[in-house]
């Protein structure tokens, strides 16, 4: 059985180990699970890299990653509306005024 060493690119840190199961919940959260079933939640995290040969997991966390993934999916449900994409540009934006 692989169990995965959890690293976050964002600084490089190791945040989880020994996690068998990697899935998204219906609301676009990651889900971690080890060996005994206990679950964490990153919030919203995209999953980069599944390496098996060297038991690692690499994540990377930002805010707008949970909005993208509904977005994305509402668009091949074809459920996107014109209010989902102004919020998602509103927080571009958003990021844009803070850089």
């Amino acid at each position: 059985m692989c169990e995965f060493k959890i690293i976050k690119k964002n600084d490089g840190s190791q945040i989880l180990e020994d996690i068998v199961v990697l899935s998204y919940t219906e609301d676009n959260e990651l889900l971690l699970r080890d060996i005994l079933g206990i679950g964490e939640v990153r919030d919203s995290a995209l999953i980069l890299e599944v390496n098996t040969l060297n038991q690692k997991c690499i994540i990377f966390e930002h805010p707008l990653i949970k909005d993208f993934i509904q977005m994305m999916k509402n668009v091949s449900n074809n459920s996107l509306s014109k209010s989902e994409i102004e919020k998602f540009k509103h927080n571009l934006d958003n990021l844009k005024v803070n850089l």
